[in-house]
């Protein structure tokens, strides 16, 4: 169903026509929306965001995902969406996801983490040494450029081995040579531009193409296609994938991206410099630890005393919220009460139960290898322990939390019990506040949203 509607924005007016899109959820939970022919991913992402009463982080993001090929990609926030859905095949099951992901803009923040020094030389203009935010400069430029070069293992349309060579991305296109790392121009063979079609990550490389290794990625044209269509790659580990898809979309989109990301920030003291740090969150400007147990409130300043009372403040309204109305409405600590206080944590986000190894790697690289990006599971080893899973150097790490007893009372530990918490979510609030024994602070949970 089409219909005709007038939009009015100040003086002027404008005539669009609707039409209605399908967005998808994590837990294939869906909602259907009516958007004029011109709405961009952002802007979907925004509706969204609205409908559901979300915090816009600005990681939340809008995916392709093509079931019948194992392939999704992004969609940059400034991509029409029904320009995107018109390529589709008329029997292909193709969706739309919303979720977070908050590694889509990270290498404008963390540039050193995407670049590794081995994959990028400068052309023969440039001279001596630049750091990662000149690197990023050069891409978005249009005089110089970097050159990304390593090896990948490629499968040309049409044919079933997999062959390791070494390529070279420049502006013009994705080339590989013929002749070991020689980068003479008679040696180069072009194998991609990107003008005219999309990169996408592989999800199921070895069950579909039988990839070398899990890190896939590939080039499928705008138009519709299957397998045949796509030109397919393989890296060796994560750093070299994410540094290749990296470089890719700089390089296709240039400062569009850079806009992409700097939007939004626009309005607030007009810097748009690429040094520019993002604008922090209330939380962190703003809050600060009271104490008011005294005649005269007091801003705490020492963290270590400002976690002990958040630690305790905390404990005490769980305790409270662990209390239980019994059949007659009068509150009880029984048995239950006390099951019901110790599995709390079943009520929080970041937890996912009977979750395998597999299926958590694969919702934290769904959200971004970010470092801190973390959730937990259940065990299934050992049912009586916990799995934290989290995000740090671009690898995936899991870390066992062990039960404790003491004296008659359960703790859980991550470092054999020299730090101890009563529940999980202690364990959490501590590591999200400190790096302790793990490799990082825990920045962001990663969840399960629902539309």
């Amino acid at each position: 169903m089409h219909k005709s509607v007038k939009y009015i924005n100040f003086s002027c007016v404008y005539s669009f026509i609707l039409q209605v899109i399908k967005v998808y959820s994590e837990d294939d939970t869906s909602r259907a929306l009516e958007v004029p022919s011109d709405i961009t991913a952002r802007d979907v992402c925004h509706l969204l965001i609205l409908k559901n009463h979300y915090i816009d982080d600005h990681s939340w993001t809008l995916f392709e995902h093509l079931p019948h090929i194992g392939l999704e990609r992004i969609l940059e926030d400034h991509e029409l969406v029904l320009d995107v859905q018109s390529n589709w095949g008329m029997e292909e099951e193709n969706r739309l996801y919303f979720r977070k992901n908050y590694a889509k803009y990270e290498f404008f923040k963390h540039p050193v983490n995407y670049f590794p020094e081995h994959m990028v030389s400068l052309s023969n203009e440039t001279s001596g040494v630049i750091g990662h935010t000149q690197l990023l400069q050069m891409f978005l430029g249009s005089s110089t450029y970097p050159e990304i070069h390593g090896y990948l293992h490629a499968k040309e349309p049409g044919k079933k081995s997999w062959k390791k060579l070494y390529f070279l991305l420049r502006r013009s296109g994705l080339y590989f040579s013929t002749k070991g790392t020689s980068k003479e121009p008679r040696h180069l063979q072009f194998f991609s531009e990107f003008s005219s079609s999309d990169m996408y990550m592989s999800l199921a490389g070895k069950k579909m193409s039988g990839t070398p290794t899990n890190y896939g990625f590939c080039f499928k044209p705008n138009k519709a296609g299957g397998i045949r269509d796509l030109k397919q790659l393989c890296a060796d580990d994560e750093q070299s994938r994410t540094c290749w898809m990296t470089a890719i979309r700089l390089l296709k989109y240039g400062m569009q991206l850079y806009q992409n990301y700097m939007q939004p920030y626009q309005g607030r003291g007009g810097c748009s410099s690429l040094t520019m740090s993002p604008m922090r969150s209330i939380s962190e400007n703003s809050l600060v630890a009271m104490d008011f147990s005294g005649h005269r409130s007091r801003v705490i300043e020492n963290p270590t005393e400002a976690l002990s009372v958040a630690v305790e403040e905390g404990l005490a309204w769980r305790k409270k919220g662990c209390l239980r109305l019994n059949t007659h409405g009068s509150p009880t600590t029984s048995q239950s009460a006390t099951s019901d206080f110790l599995a709390i944590h079943r009520t929080q986000l970041w937890f996912h139960h009977k979750i395998s190894r597999h299926e958590a790697q694969r919702l934290i690289l769904q959200q971004g290898l970010v470092d801190g990006v973390f959730l937990v599971r259940d065990s299934q080893s050992n049912p009586k322990t916990f799995v934290l899973s989290m995000s740090h150097g671009l690898k995936i790490k899991h870390f066992q939390i062990l039960p404790l007893e003491d004296d008659g009372k359960l703790f859980y530990t991550l470092d054999d019990g020299h730090t101890r918490f009563t529940d999980l979510i202690q364990l959490v609030e501590f590591y999200q506040l400190n790096k302790g024994v793990l490799p990082c602070k825990l920045k962001h949970y990663c969840a399960r949203i629902a539309l």
